[in-house]
Parts: structure tokens; sequence; C-alpha cells
């Protein structure tokens, strides 16, 4: 259930390990996390492992590299963030199934760009300093090179539903939250990550 799974991130050095793992732009071993939130690498496998036994971490085994062909040993056990979704809500609410009719009925009446012209006007209402405003939003940004980029979407099962609506429709509210910070949105796709970034100058 959502709630059990949301539930163990209560625990100080669950909810540590999980936001270490997940923040990071690679699969994550055992000896890392456990330097990263300061404890003991069985205490760090130990939660590591109940965090996917509850679905909110995919475990992979893989050698290290450069290490390769007879005698490297065992693959080692690495983590990283589940393409799963949980969500709690008290009582019940489904607003997912509201919103996916909603850009069904878009789509079909060929109101992209209204949507995107509301989506533009909404990002510059609450526009500001774009990667506190995307850290609000749940898109975890981090900078690379001079880039904004985003680790998570949070329209993500919506844009997998509805890609080529619901990805216009993010880019033109990440134009609209940028704008007033002079930073400039681009579409720049990559697994693993939100398909919109941000830079400060038209260039990606």
């Amino acid at each position: 259930m959502s709630i059990e799974a949301i539930a163990l991130l209560n625990d100080p050095v669950r909810r540590g390990l999980y936001g270490y793992v997940v923040s990071q732009g690679h699969d994550v071993g055992r000896n890392e996390a456990a330097e990263a939130v300061g404890v003991q690498r069985t205490l760090a496998a130990f939660h590591l492992d109940k965090l996917v036994e509850a679905g909110l971490l995919d475990a992979v085994f893989r050698r290290a590299e450069g290490r390769g062909g007879p005698g490297a040993g065992r693959p080692a056990k690495y983590y990283r963030r589940a393409s799963g979704e949980f969500a709690v809500s008290v009582p019940p609410r489904d607003y997912r199934t509201a919103a996916s009719l909603l850009a069904e009925v878009v789509d079909r009446a060929g109101l992209d760009e209204r949507a995107e012209d509301a989506a533009r006007a909404y990002g510059r209402k609450h526009g500001g300093d774009p990667e506190r405003l995307l850290g609000e939003r749940g898109y975890e940004p981090y900078e690379e090179d001079g880039v904004l980029r985003m680790r998570n979407c949070p329209f993500h099962a919506l844009a997998e539903e509805f890609p080529a609506l619901v990805c216009s429709m993010n880019l033109a509210l990440l134009e609209g939250l940028a704008e007033e910070a002079g930073w400039c949105a681009r579409m720049d796709p990559a697994p693993g990550r939100c398909c919109v970034a941000l830079s400060k100058t038209n260039e990606i």
C-alpha cells in the first residue's frame, strides 16, 4: 500500500538514504550511501533493501567500473529511484483520472495552443527564482555546466499518456516561471529526467 511505503520514510536514516539515492545522477552503491548519511554499511544495506521491498527504490547488480573478467568477484548491488509512484490522500481522491480526462478533451479538440498559453500565463504569475520554484514543485533541479536540468517530471504519468500535449504545456509553464529571472527554457529530453532544461542564454 502507498501509505505503508511512505511510512517507511518516517525513519530518518531511511529518509536520508532515499533522498541521497534519488538526488544522484547515477546508481548508488552501499558504501557510497552509507558514507553520505553517516551510518555503517550494514545498517545502510538493511534500510536500502527495505526501501526496495517497498517499491521506493530499485536494486541492480553489476561490477564496479574497471572490474571484470575472472577473479573480479560477484557483482555489487546498486540502488536507483524506482519508476513507480506513491501518493496518499485521506480521504481518497482521484485527481489523476480527472487530469487524464481533461487532457484527452484538450487533445481531441486540438486546443494545444490554448493549453500552452494558459500554462505560460500561470508560470508568469508565479515566476521568480527558477531553482527555488522548481524545487518547490517537485522537479528536483540540479545545475550542470550552467544549465538547470531536472531529475523529476511532476507530470510523468500524464506525459506518458499524452506526451506531445503535456510536454509542450510543461515547456510553456517553465518558460513563464523562468521569464522574470531572465532564464530560457528549451526542450532537452534525455532518459531519466524532465524533457525541459533552463539556461541563462538561448543555447543549451
